[in-house]
């Protein structure tokens, strides 16, 4: 694939990250609300939005026990692909957030987000369980 090519294909991906990101603004803008019913609907609606939902544990030595260090939220899939990958602390919840595309033949790229946009998505993140 030549670069013209891959470039094209590359701002198609960067332009569903940029979807995705609108999407998950408006969903954790439904969760402010003092309403325990439309929040709890709004919580739904983003567990229902993720296509999977994984963790990974770092290095550790052998026969240790494995504590989980990081997550990845994916949220579509193919071509293009958006995830969202961040740290968990040591209660299991995310510390940050990013949100990355990608399409065919192409590697993970960061989606640039401002600190009102990560705590969107952080936020996002921290409707999911993430514990053993």
């Amino acid at each position: 694939m030549n670069t013209t090519s891959q470039e094209k294909e590359l701002e198609r991906a960067k332009s569903q990250a940029k979807c995705q990101l609108e999407s998950i603004q408006e969903m954790v803008k439904a969760l402010d609300t003092e309403d325990d019913a439309k929040r709890e609907a709004a919580t739904e609606t983003i567990r229902e939005d993720a296509l999977e939902v994984s963790v990974r544990s770092d290095w550790h030595e052998p026969g240790a026990e494995q504590e989980i260090t990081e997550y990845k939220i994916l949220l579509c899939t193919g071509g293009p692909a958006v995830r969202i990958v961040g740290d968990l602390d040591r209660y299991h919840e995310p510390e940050n957030a990013t949100l990355e595309y990608q399409d065919w033949y192409t590697p993970w790229t960061e989606y640039r987000l401002d600190s009102e946009e990560e705590a969107a998505v952080v936020k996002y993140a921290q409707q999911f369980y993430f514990g053993e």
